[in-house]
């Protein structure tokens, strides 16, 4: 990511369009790599994590919005539909599947870029809330790990969860029956289980907590400011 902008994968069928799009990204210093199928794209996703998907819809196999529905959770990578004018049904069934963008055909390589840019910017910041340093601590959601003193510790998906929610709204009152409606679990007891289990990971003397607090009678803070 140095050198180049991301890393894209163009999805289609039609060697002409794979290539035009390809050259001229690749000019605009996008590191660019091409898939003719569904399939071939899904191969590819399964080995090298890319930035963005630009995507045809209509395809030989499976299609576009096949490839949508069944990669888009497991990949967590924005796609760009590229659609067919007038399929105004494509473009709404592809949006709540998960897809972030559309495009028809024909289009400008011009606008592609600036919408993949508009893209890339959002994600970038999302992706900066989910990477938090502070004193010797680092919390980073996207590679579930918190660094401490150099010492790495693993964060399962309920942490993430309850922490993802308290880095958003660093100084909020979290009560059990919060936390509880986040993870599906109303045991008391448990929760507290997992807060303690979270502490160790993140408070330099768990035992006198200066970042995950306790709000006697209230619930769970975050102090991360």
């Amino acid at each position: 990511m140095d050198k180049f902008k991301a890393h894209i994968l163009v999805v289609d069928d039609d060697d002409g369009i794979r290539s035009l799009v390809k050259q001229y990204l690749v000019e605009k210093k996008f590191l660019v790599t091409t898939a003719n199928s569904a399939e071939d794209a899904a191969e590819k996703v399964s080995i090298i994590k890319f930035d963005l998907i630009v995507l045809d819809i209509m395809m030989p196999g499976k299609s576009g919005l096949e490839f949508t529905r069944d990669n888009k959770s497991k990949i967590n990578t924005p796609i760009i539909l590229l659609t067919a004018k007038g399929k105004a049904n494509e473009r709404v069934e592809g949006l709540e599947i998960g897809a972030d963008d559309y495009l028809p055909k024909p289009f400008e390589p011009k606008e592609l870029t600036l919408r993949i840019m508009n893209i890339l910017s959002k994600t970038k910041k999302n992706n900066q809330k989910r990477i938090i340093e502070f004193d010797n601590i680092k919390i980073d959601l996207n590679k579930l790990i918190i660094l401490k003193n150099k010492e790495e510790f693993k964060i399962n998906n309920t942490e993430k969860i309850i922490l993802e929610k308290m880095i958003n709204e660093p100084g909020k009152t979290f009560s059990r029956e919060n936390i509880g409606n986040l993870i599906d679990l109303d045991k008391e007891r448990s929760i507290d289980v997992i807060i303690t289990r979270l502490r160790k990971k993140i408070e330099m003397n768990p035992k006198k907590p200066k970042y995950l607090q306790t709000l006697r009678g209230a619930g769970y803070v975050l102090w991360i400011e």
